[in-house]
């Protein structure tokens, strides 16, 4: 990597317990060129792990327990901003990027600048693992398509490219959602302002979501364990709430929840437990208790 806008692009890493495979991976990514390499551990990292990515030059910020993905972005912005860098780009440990995959995304950063198109981040076209699902990310009605970047509701956050100086101005992602539709509520705050989220259609990155895929007539989802789910639910039910939020967007999610729900439910074999979950995180959506999900299994700190 050569590159010389790389100078300025820090690369942010989220961990949780990681193997070893995946720390050795974190740990290549130091010697790549980048300004730095920034990981948030979420789960408490042994201190060998630790001292390893330290040794290659990986900055490890921890509290040694779990924050939630959005507050661990956060903190991982921050630190970028601190250090100077106009740009971040975020992947997970599982994450197997190509080599090229930043000077490509800051390509095609510049070329939505040169056109004078506002964007707060640009990510790959994420290609699924066998036998799972690769997330989809809904076109953007009435914006601006450029030198093949889509412009697309939202984007995941491993594998995409964020503007720091966007995110300023946008603002943190929210830490009270913890894990699930962080990234969709912020790049819904960002269009709101005036900030594109684009898809780059010829840069290519493998990304899996959930252990499986739960289908039925006309509609597949990842099989997700029940509290990310639940989650996943209140978070979306909330949402309703918020102006920057396109009605038609909720108008789908009103339509899309209760299938997706029932689906669920059905995969799990009908337990009413499973039932009593969902209705409950229904629930906490429309009256925004919002914060960590209380049935976070005891051993995910």
């Amino acid at each position: 990597m050569s590159d010389p806008r790389l100078n300025r692009l820090v690369l942010g890493v989220t961990l949780f317990r990681p193997g070893p495979d995946q720390v050795e991976r974190v740990r290549a990514l130091a010697s790549a060129g980048f300004a730095g390499v920034i990981a948030f551990d979420n789960s408490g990292l042994p201190a060998g792990p630790a001292e390893r990515l330290a040794r290659a030059g990986v900055t490890v910020l921890s509290e040694g327990t779990n924050l939630g993905i959005a507050e661990a972005l956060n903190r991982i912005a921050a630190a970028a901003r601190a250090a100077g860098a106009g740009a971040l780009l975020l992947l997970d440990q599982d994450a197997e990027p190509s080599g090229d995959l930043a000077a490509a995304l800051l390509a095609a950063r510049d070329r939505l600048r040169e056109a004078g198109i506002p964007a707060a981040v640009v990510g790959p076209t994420p290609a699924p693992a066998r036998g799972l699902k690769a997330p989809a990310y809904p076109p953007r009605p009435g914006a601006p398509e450029r030198d093949g970047l889509a412009p697309v509701q939202f984007l995941a956050t491993s594998g995409s490219l964020i503007d720091l100086d966007a995110f300023a101005r946008i603002g943190p992602f929210r830490s009270d959602f913890f894990i699930d539709g962080v990234e969709l509520e912020w790049c819904f705050r960002a269009w709101s302002l005036g900030y594109g989220c684009y898809r780059a259609r010829d840069v290519p990155i493998p990304h899996r979501v959930g252990g499986g895929v739960i289908r039925g007539p006309g509609i597949a989802m990842p099989r997700q364990p029940l509290f990310r789910m639940g989650t996943y639910l209140r978070n979306a039910i909330y949402a309703w709430r918020l102006p920057h939020v396109p009605l038609r967007w909720k108008f789908a999610q009103a339509a899309y929840l209760p299938l997706q729900a029932g689906l669920y439910w059905a995969d799990s074999g009908w337990r009413p437990a499973v039932l009593l979950r969902l209705l409950a995180a229904a629930r906490d959506g429309a009256l925004g208790r919002l914060g960590p999900p209380k049935d976070l299994p005891k051993d995910l700190p």
